[in-house]
């Protein structure tokens, strides 16, 4: 991987990718850490401060992903969650409406204009969500009541309230539509998937401040026994994120005009892990639910049911949270493989262009052959999915669960840091081979 870099920057137009990359990702970091007008930075890192040393929130996971952003309430506070959920609907929304499935048919055209609506609905839940942290903020509920002394919104600034918390959401959703703007930057004059960078560089903020936590509480014996643990978990989903069963496919030949095309080999990759890191968003913003709604409640006046929820449904550390997790994450992952490979339609398509399975015919015994290997496959894609996600509940039992809902070293952040850094290597051997290829001549 190294190596691949190394001649990255001694290659005059990869380098300048490169550095573009670096160059954004820096517009972005600084736009995290920039405080919204409004907003008192030094009444923030306070409540944040409280927030560590005390009992979690709900939106430790959502803070994660923005790099330290959302708590502070800086510019970028949204990050880039309203763009990953408005692509995830409008995904979803692709098999339920039927011009979007044309839409989806129609190729670079067609993908061009749901990309449009991406942005139209992404803008649209920025607003939302912008309109819903400011309201928890200015109410307190956003750090649990743990800080009223430090209000994040404060009074007396000279401006009447409402035109302070109207100035507040027109900033982050504006925040929202530049980092949106910056991936598709990455994306375009870039390398890798711009929004995967901008993720993989707000969770890798996060790392070093967690890490000292750890250490500064549990010792450098356990701070080292959670790196090594680290780099085992780290090594197992490199291994499972690149396993595959490839099924054969062969091109019939075909005459068309005086030219002979076809009779060629190739294969169907279907990965292990098919449906990627959506089925554990699913699972937790589903998890997410009744905690957030018992942070409109009255924390001191809970029914049975209520506090049922907040000891079971709420603790990260209870059996009754992981059990419910890991059988979430592998309904969702068969669910997500379902609605994104269609095995009838890739054995149309074969069919259509004379390929076929060997020993399989073409058509409807294709699709059933298919079906049934991705069934099998998803399987243990599925069990590798939540054991990776419930390892961080089983680090909060062994630390300490009242310190560390926010522990970065397993889960949905290993996946996605592992996920985007494979394919940003992938893309940057890739290039590198159209630019450096020897062929024959060695």
């Amino acid at each position: 991987m190294l190596s691949a870099f190394l001649s990255a920057f001694r290659t005059p137009d990869l380098r300048k990718k490169l550095l573009f990359t670096i160059g954004i990702v820096a517009i972005y970091r600084l736009g995290a850490t920039l405080p919204s007008p409004g907003v008192s930075y030094g009444n923030a890192q306070r409540c944040i401060e409280a927030m560590e040393e005390g009992t979690p929130g709900v939106f430790t996971l959502l803070n994660l992903f923005s790099g330290g952003a959302l708590l502070s309430l800086s510019v970028f506070a949204l990050g880039i969650m309203p763009y990953i959920t408005a692509s995830i609907i409008l995904q979803l929304l692709t098999v339920v409406i039927p011009r979007l499935e044309q839409l989806r048919k129609e190729g670079q055209a067609g993908q061009a204009k749901i990309t449009q609506y991406t942005r139209y609905l992404t803008l649209g839940l920025a607003v939302l969500q912008a309109s819903a942290f400011v309201a928890l903020a200015r109410s307190g509920q956003l750090f649990n009541n743990q800080c009223d002394q430090w209000p994040l919104i404060p009074e007396g600034t000279g401006m009447p309230m409402w035109i302070t918390l109207v100035a507040l959401v027109v900033t982050m959703t504006a925040g929202t539509g530049v980092v949106m703007w910056l991936g598709e930057l990455i994306t375009d004059r870039g390398v890798g998937n711009g929004m995967s960078v901008l993720i993989f560089t707000s969770i890798a903020a996060r790392l070093p401040s967690e890490g000292w936590t750890i250490k500064e509480s549990q010792g450098w014996g356990k701070f080292f026994l959670v790196l090594a643990l680290v780099l085992v978990v780290i090594t197992a989903v490199v291994f499972i994120e690149q396993a595959q069963r490839r099924i054969p496919v062969q091109y019939a030949k075909r005459m068309i005009g005086r030219r002979m095309y076809g009779g060629t080999s190739t294969y169907i990759p279907l990965k292990v892990n098919q449906a990627g890191v959506i089925p554990v968003i699913f699972a937790s913003s589903l998890l997410y639910l009744p905690q957030l709604a018992l942070q409109f409640g009255d924390p001191n006046d809970l029914n049975s049911f209520e506090a049922w929820v907040q000891n079971h449904l709420a603790n990260p550390a209870d059996w009754v949270y992981i059990v419910v997790y890991f059988f979430l994450i592998i309904f969702f992952t068969y669910f997500y493989v379902s609605i994104t490979f269609n095995p009838t339609e890739v054995a149309d398509n074969m069919k259509k262009y004379g390929g076929f399975v060997p020993g399989i015919r073409p058509g409807k015994p294709t699709a059933e052959y298919l079906d049934f290997i991705l069934s099998r496959i998803t399987l243990p894609g599925a069990m590798y999915l939540g054991l990776i996600s419930i390892l961080p509940n089983f680090f909060f039992i062994w630390l300490d669960s009242s310190q560390y809902q926010n522990f970065p070293f397993g889960g949905t952040a290993v996946l996605i840091m592992v996920g985007v850094g494979l394919e940003t290597v992938k893309q940057i051997e890739s290039q590198l081979m159209q630019r450096n290829y020897e062929g024959f001549l060695r």
